[in-house]
């Protein structure tokens, strides 16, 4: 005995497969006239926001197209040829250490070369402090030295980390 049991069989030549019942057209009306009602609702909802807004919050007369002309964004500008500013500034820096110039004139402050400033502090010296005492000594930080470490102008930079031990 077998427990299968038999289809009907298709009817004008149809074959399995097809859905056989038609679609249930009260509900799809049903459906299609809630979708209206929430349509219309939402319509109505953001006609009569739109009119609140326009009432509350009054815009003013349109701008003009050309009634501000346009405005450069503040500085800094991005830079066209960088490489090129870069030695300019560089040489401008190299220009302030190594010439004599005017900081403010009406203070009568100049600057002068740094060579001439190490001279002048070998001549006059700097002011003594006393000696730290043990406690002070034990606070103090060394301070590595840099060795010929130079950045792109020319200036002393950070030392590499320390290699790793192997």
């Amino acid at each position: 005995m077998s427990t299968e049991t038999k289809l009907p069989a298709p009817k004008d030549g149809h074959r399995e497969g097809y859905e056989r019942s038609d679609a249930d057209v009260r509900s799809l009306l049903k459906f299609g006239f809630s979708l209206l009602v929430i349509l219309v609702a939402i319509l109505v909802s953001m006609k009569w926001m739109f009119f609140h807004f326009a009432k509350s919050q009054q815009l003013g007369p349109p701008a003009s197209l050309f009634e501000n002309a346009r405005v450069l964004p503040p500085a800094p500008w991005l830079q066209v040829q960088p490489r090129i500013d870069l030695q300019d500034y560089c040489q401008d820096q190299l220009e302030q250490l190594n010439t004599y110039g005017w900081v403010d004139p009406h203070n009568e402050v100049v600057r002068i070369p740094v060579d001439r400033a190490m001279d002048l502090l070998v001549e006059r010296g700097l002011p003594a402090r006393p000696a730290p005492t043990a406690a002070e000594a034990a606070g103090t930080v060394s301070v590595p030295q840099a060795n010929d470490l130079q950045g792109l102008c020319g200036y002393l930079v950070k030392p590499p980390a320390l290699e790793e031990k192997k």
